[in-house]
């Protein structure tokens, strides 16, 4: 039986590993820290316990395997093991389930198997997830191991949402269709902004956006996620950091026939060099903010756009919910860049949609409202945790799973 309070959060990346040790009594972190550069020689743990100061490792981390072994030294030398009675699951984040993982799932061998089966449709992160998944079954065998996937919170998306408009036989064989993603996140938000209102979720149509370096948005009505901008991958939708975010279809076809780019550079242009770096050579919104600032032509076309695509899906997406109650701003540009929310929100009155610029300037890790008294909509920034999120999902799962 499942008696302990405490869930270990990882988030295994290509080359790195995430993690966080959250004790579910309270929600507060026992530890956190990365694991950075694995498989490369100038390997870095950064720790940092509940108390005491911060601990770093630079050495070679080989593998996912010696990366999660010095992790569980490090939780160790805070009396936290993996062996610790005190753990209850350890929680995974693995970024597409398709249509058949719409909740959190206890790990057996068959979904894994199931997870490895949709590696084509999510080339760059499932195999890491899984990769995770493996090591952290290895050393602890006996331990529930959960999978929040972020495409779970998108699977309530109508069908006429969810479907691009192609040949159905050739979309269903392939599975084409509109998962979405930064679930997570989006699920998360959308009940912190509820709660900031002093509603209940099922009471309150909500937009989230989502800007990271990485962006997308999501339509929430009545707690239940009705569209959101990203497809059968992370790339359609926003303007992103390196992602161009929605294209003509057809920018594929010319470039491959016409500019003589293979299949994989076209992919890599439009996931790697594209967005705010392919515009102005910067992907870090506070230089093309601060460039843009200074006169810098490009920096200037680039937040342009970004925010121009953004008012496009905040009107679309009032269109689709017909009442909006908030519209709340997360992620590392949603909740740090002033000047992207006040233009994102500039001219929308006749929505409802207004910025107070001194709230907006006020730089704090709480969730808080920026627009002013009068506004229909609540505008607001909600700092999102998605590791936390992971966590409660996990720990109410494996708990139900012993009643």
């Amino acid at each position: 039986m499942t008696t302990g309070t405490r869930i270990l959060v990882l988030n295994a990346g290509s080359s790195s590993l995430k993690y966080q040790l959250i004790d579910m009594l309270d929600g507060s972190r026992a530890a956190a820290g990365l694991v950075e550069r694995i498989g490369e020689p100038a390997g870095r743990l950064a720790h940092t316990p509940r108390s005491g100061p911060g601990r770093e490792e630079l050495r070679f981390f080989p593998d996912h395997g010696a990366a999660l072994t010095a992790v569980a030294a490090q939780l160790a030398a805070d009396g936290l093991g993996l062996d610790s009675p005190e753990l209850a699951a350890i929680g995974h984040r693995v970024v597409h389930g398709g249509r058949r993982f719409t909740e959190p799932t206890v790990i057996t061998d068959e979904v894994l198997a199931e997870i490895r089966r949709l590696i084509p449709v999510a080339p760059l992160h499932n195999p890491a997830n899984i990769t995770g998944i493996e090591v952290a079954r290895g050393l602890r065998p006996d331990l529930p191991q959960v999978a929040v996937f972020d495409t779970a919170f998108h699977a309530t998306l109508p069908e006429h949402a969810a479907r691009y408009a192609i040949d159905r036989a050739v979309a269903d064989e392939h599975r084409v269709r509109r998962y979405g993603f930064h679930g997570t996140s989006h699920r998360y938000v959308s009940r912190a902004t509820a709660r900031l209102l002093g509603k209940d979720p099922a009471e309150v149509n909500v937009i989230v956006l989502h800007l990271g370096n990485g962006a997308s948005a999501s339509a929430v009505a009545g707690g239940v996620c009705v569209e959101t901008s990203m497809g059968l991958t992370p790339l359609e939708g926003l303007v992103m950091g390196t992602r161009s975010g929605d294209i003509d279809p057809g920018v594929v076809f010319h470039l491959h026939r016409v500019g003589g780019l293979g299949i994989d550079e076209i992919d890599a242009l439009l996931n790697r060099r594209s967005g705010l770096l392919g515009l102005c050579g910067d992907n870090d919104m506070r230089e093309v903010v601060r460039r843009s600032q200074e006169g810098d032509a490009e920096a200037r076309i680039a937040f342009d756009a970004y925010v121009h695509r953004l008012r496009k899906y905040l009107g679309a997406y009032y269109a689709v919910l017909g009442r909006v109650d908030a519209v709340a701003f997360t992620a590392g540009v949603g909740e740090n860049s002033a000047p992207v929310r006040e233009a994102a929100c500039a001219g929308l009155d006749a929505l409802g949609i207004a910025v107070d610029a001194e709230l907006n300037s006020v730089r704090s890790d709480r969730p808080r409202i920026i627009s002013p008294g009068y506004a229909r909509v609540t505008v607001a920034v909600v700092p999102t945790d998605e590791e936390l999120e992971i966590a409660q999902q996990a720990f109410a799962l494996v708990h139900t799973a012993v009643e």
